[in-house]
């Protein structure tokens, strides 16, 4: 009985994922990295703490929507009245090229924020043959020893960038962000 409890828990991200994508509409299609822009809805699923829904409605939508013509991905517009949570969140990941994490202390408590994390991870694992959907927004300083063990595996592996406070720091900010959806590798 302890040998299935470990492997359940050990392997609980990728069931959940397993589960919520067969649960959806799309059945655990793979979606192959390779693909060009017909096989996404969107461009990226924008992750983040209902604290920072002003910044996400405001500045992602006005600079990268309405400027560059991204397609975003927000779950306050897209998810689907009627189905489950879960539901919409691993539809909207899948149907997205990457998702952005808008890393914060209340993105970190949240349930529902953190699950977009890990089905994020499942999704580049199980989906994308490996390939990183996530791309990491540190909102807010955040010392490594606040952060998630598999979020700092992450960070220590992969580029992030950290949003600035300042004027010019937000130019370079919003370009670096331009490039990496433009081109989906880390900029």
């Amino acid at each position: 009985m302890t040998v299935i409890t470990s492997l359940v828990y050990r392997y609980r991200w990728k069931i959940r994922y397993m589960y919520y994508m067969t649960k959806g509409k799309y059945s655990y299609q793979k979606i192959s990295p390779d693909d060009d822009d017909g096989e996404y809805s969107y461009d990226a699923f924008i992750s983040y703490s209902d604290d920072d829904r002003s910044f996400v409605l405001k500045d992602c939508i006005e600079k990268l929507e309405k400027e560059e013509n991204f397609r975003l991905c927000i779950h306050q517009r897209e998810f689907m009245p009627g189905q489950y949570i879960t539901v919409n969140i691993t539809n909207c990941i899948h149907t997205s090229r990457t998702t952005v994490c808008l890393i914060t202390r209340k993105f970190l408590e949240s349930y529902y924020c953190m699950f977009e994390f890990n089905m994020a991870r499942m999704e580049s694992i199980y989906s994308r043959n490996g390939k990183t959907i996530l791309f990491l927004v540190f909102y807010e300083q955040i010392l490594p020893k606040e952060l998630p063990l598999v979020m700092l595996e992450l960070v220590q592996k992969e580029s992030y960038i950290e949003y600035p406070n300042d004027e010019q720091g937000n130019v370079v900010f919003w370009e670096k962000i331009k490039v990496t959806l433009r081109t989906n590798v880390w900029a």
